[in-house]
């Protein structure tokens, strides 16, 4: 059983940077592959960014290339999610995920356990 908890959502300014963050309960944070997702008003959860156990393996979706990093460190049992370049259509509630299986996957259903998410709001 894995416990998710985000931290680092606010309001910014179009252009600016926020650094979500992900902890995680439990002693093997190492064996999961973790993923984040959004959810803006209306819209389904969509797929962000995902990484492997050890880090060495992300991907991204096309709308946040190049804009968004995604990273953990297993040591402290979190994963970032570093948002640059922010656009007012990045607004959303941002989960984080993880799955019992140490590769990332980019479907929202492949995920066992999410977190209650974080609120980013981007202002034009």
């Amino acid at each position: 059983q894995v416990q998710l908890a985000e931290s680092g959502g606010g309001l910014v300014q179009a252009g600016g940077s926020l650094r979500l963050s992900c902890a995680a309960s439990g002693r093997t944070f190492s064996r999961y592959g973790m993923g984040w997702f959004r959810q803006a008003p209306g819209k389904e959860r969509e797929f962000v960014a995902a990484i492997n156990w050890s880090g060495g393996s992300t991907y991204y979706a096309d709308s946040v290339k190049g804009r968004f990093t995604i990273s953990r460190d297993n040591a402290k049992n979190t994963v970032y999610l570093q948002m640059n370049s922010l656009k007012p259509e990045d607004t959303a509630i941002y989960y984080c995920a993880a799955r019992s299986v140490r590769y990332y996957a980019t479907r929202k259903e492949d995920y066992d356990y999410w977190g209650q998410g974080t609120q980013v709001t981007v202002s034009s």
